[in-house]
């Protein structure tokens, strides 16, 4: 039964993932310096709104009031965490980024990834970033609320917010034991997207302008909790990358 619905969920959001190469932003003109790197899928590539209206140029804005930031996006739309492993993380590694936000897992959630898989390739990427930066502080969000879009049909809804569950739940066990900082987007944006559709763009599935501004609200908190005053200064627990 479950592999018969994922196989339908699969074709119904069957997309690949598609190169988009983008020049670093650079906003703020006052603070100490920050490089900034987005890495991820369509919700980090701003796909259902206007680039400028997505969560890369909203949080960077948001960063910029203190800081002078350099914001490098290499999110990808379609992108699982096999690809931010594969096809992001070397451009990351090179920006020695000293914040990052990892907004990726509605992919894997949508094609059954499993689990230990999602985990060891999250650690590859955290153990890699650090080793290009032994400061940086990352911020994941795990999956969004994958029963939420009305794209999903319905019968498919209840797996697949299950399904987003247990995900994120791999997602904060890791961000406790990995010092990360997890942005809880399911649960404080799932809710207002059940409510309200209006917050879909004209595809039913990706966040329109007002449906990222709903996510930035979050992102700004967890962003601002990683560069805290507890926070900074504190070399993050170091994992050798893992195979």
């Amino acid at each position: 039964m479950i592999s018969s619905l994922t196989g339908t969920l699969m074709a119904l959001l069957a997309i690949s993932p598609l190169v988009q190469a983008r020049a670093p932003l650079k906003m703020g003109d006052t603070g100490a310096p920050l490089v900034y790197a987005v890495l991820g899928d369509s919700t980090a590539a701003g796909v259902g709104a206007p680039y400028d209206d997505g969560i890369a140029v909203r949080t960077t804005a948001h960063l910029s009031l203190t800081r002078q930031v350099t914001m490098h996006n290499f999110a990808v739309s379609g992108a699982r965490m096999r690809d931010v492993l594969e096809k992001q993380l070397p451009a990351a590694e090179a920006a020695r980024p000293d914040l990052v936000l990892l907004s990726v897992a509605a992919n894997d959630v949508t094609h059954l990834t499993s689990i230990p898989s999602m985990r060891s390739r999250l650690r590859q990427i955290v153990g890699r970033l650090r080793a290009a930066n032994p400061t940086v502080q990352i911020v994941v969000t795990g999956s969004p609320d994958m029963g939420s879009p009305p794209r999903i049909p319905w019968i498919l809804r209840g797996a697949s917010s299950m399904r987003t569950k247990m995900v994120n739940g791999m997602f904060k066990g890791e961000a406790k034991r990995l010092d990360l900082v997890f942005a809880p987007i399911a649960e404080e944006t799932g809710p207002a997207f059940r409510r309200d559709r209006t917050l879909f763009d004209d595809d039913r599935f990706h966040p329109n302008a007002r449906g990222y501004a709903v996510w930035t609200a979050v992102l700004n908190k967890s962003l601002a909790q990683a560069l805290s005053s507890d926070r900074e200064g504190v070399l993050p627990r170091l994992l050798p990358p893992q195979n």
